[in-house]
């Protein structure tokens, strides 16, 4: 199956329009497919799984930012360290500090964002309000983070039809987003904010997202991982 290219063509101008960054999901989806989108100017592409994530890497342009935005095992860091553009599923303190750890070691500097557990599903993870605050107030007063950066938050909404629960997640994330954007330990760079995807995504926009993900609208439904 092809990706969707005109309505790939119709999201990408209105984000833009909209300064929003669209991040093509691209998991399961074969290189072919990710190199058609490519071509039609996507460069920013999410992917799940690290060893999927690298075999893409090695056959597709090397001009791609590829996104991290699955839950990411320290111990499977080290893979990704030299080449990933954003890690957007630090979801502990214990995953911050080895991203700074094996980013040191490629001499490079990787830009994160922080994952926010929004929904009540138990497979979803990331941080509560009380986890952030600890992590960013470690991340205050510690020389620990010189090779990471902090560049905002991201959540994943609950898979319900209710649009009001959805809303409420996003409006909540957006009050994290607007509160943690004040601090100055983050130089003005705390600017994403990463909400939305083929479902909820205009939704997302409108309670403030500035990073959107979407998969199945592009590239149809997934395959079974």
């Amino acid at each position: 199956m092809s990706v969707n290219s005109e309505l790939y063509k119709e999201i990408s101008i209105d984000l833009k329009k909209k300064n929003v960054i669209l991040v093509a999901v691209s998991k399961t989806k074969p290189v072919a497919e990710i190199q058609e989108l490519y071509n039609l100017g996507q460069r920013d592409f999410g992917e799940n799984y690290v060893q999927e994530l690298l075999e893409k890497y090695t056959k597709l342009p090397k001009d791609i930012h590829w996104h991290f935005i699955g839950h990411l095992q320290t111990n499977k860091v080290k893979l990704i360290a030299p080449f990933v553009s954003l890690i957007q599923s630090v979801d502990s303190e214990k995953l911050l500090k080895e991203i700074n750890r094996e980013a040191q070691k490629n001499n490079r500097k990787i830009d994160c964002l922080l994952e926010i557990h929004l929904a009540k599903e138990e497979t979803k993870f990331g941080l509560d309000e009380k986890e952030l605050e600890i992590l960013t107030t470690g991340y205050t007063g510690s020389t620990d983070y010189k090779n990471v950066c902090i560049k905002g938050l991201m959540g994943m909404a609950s898979f319900t039809d209710d649009e009001k629960v959805v809303r409420k997640e996003f409006q909540f994330l957006r009050s994290l987003f607007d509160k943690y954007s004040q601090f100055s330990i983050f130089n003005s760079q705390f600017s994403i904010l990463s909400m939305g995807m083929s479902s909820d995504y205009k939704m997302g926009i409108e309670e403030g997202s500035n990073m959107v993900r979407i998969g199945s609208l592009l590239f149809g439904k997934r395959s079974k991982k």
